[in-house]
């Protein structure tokens, strides 16, 4: 007999039953709002947060999605900030601030697909700060 407990598969992979397409909608515009934040000033927390306070207590797809992604946006700021001090460091926080955007759009995109197909995301690398 082996000691191993088989692994359940992970929640957040299944898709869950009855979502309606505005759910999954509003679990999408969680994940991709941020990207419009980066042409209005770069506050990339603000678009989850409000979609998040908008729909939150209606579904707990879009409250799933919207905490995930306010959790990420703000590690990304958190990160940048982080990036800022090097800067003077012979380009090195150029280099790591642009790494932070990209691994930003990348994984908010991910994500956006993910929600607009009923799925789950969660994002590697966070802390989550709001449960």
């Amino acid at each position: 007999m082996s000691s191993q407990e088989p692994i359940p598969e992970a929640v957040d992979k299944e898709e869950p039953a009855g979502l309606t397409n505005e759910e999954k909608t509003w679990g999408m515009l969680c994940h991709l709002s941020p990207l419009l934040a980066y042409l209005a000033g770069g506050m990339t927390f603000i678009g989850p947060l409000v979609c998040w306070l908008i729909k939150k207590d209606t579904s707990k797809f879009v409250d799933h999605n919207g905490k995930e992604a306010l959790n990420f946006q703000i590690n990304i700021l958190v990160y940048k900030i982080v990036c800022l001090p090097f800067i003077c460091l012979a380009g090195l926080g150029l280099a790591l601030l642009s790494a932070v955007v990209v691994y930003n759009i990348v994984c908010c995109v991910i994500a956006g697909i993910q929600a607009n197909s009923g799925q789950s995301f969660r994002y590697p690398f966070i802390f989550r700060l709001i449960k």
